[in-house]
């Protein structure tokens, strides 16, 4: 069943996060996840969360998401997105309907 690694983010530096992208996109694929939404437009439908930028990331499961997380690759990464942005992430397990 596919995963969902989701990350919402507000950039500080935008500068230095930029090899965030590039260290994340390599890892992603390493770990064989596919972007479905990268920092596109945000439109809120309802409540007062106006959040500006997010991420979803699809992976096969969510042990597959986990493993992404926690390589050394990606916490390589991970170490420039926290020190250049604010955010909160989180993995969401998919749905598959009955057969």
């Amino acid at each position: 069943m596919p995963a969902y690694f989701i990350v919402e983010v507000h950039v500080t530096n935008p500068e230095p996060y930029a090899a965030y992208r590039d260290l994340a996109t390599a890892s992603v694929a390493r770990h064989g996840g596919r972007f479905l939404a990268r920092g596109g437009a945000v439109t809120a439908l309802e409540g007062d969360w106006q959040p500006e930028r997010f991420v979803i990331i699809e992976f096969p499961s969510v042990d597959a998401a986990k493993a992404f997380y926690t390589s050394a690759d990606y916490q390589e990464a991970l170490q420039v997105r926290l020190a250049n942005s604010v955010g909160k992430a989180f993995i969401v397990e998919g749905y598959s309907p009955p057969m």
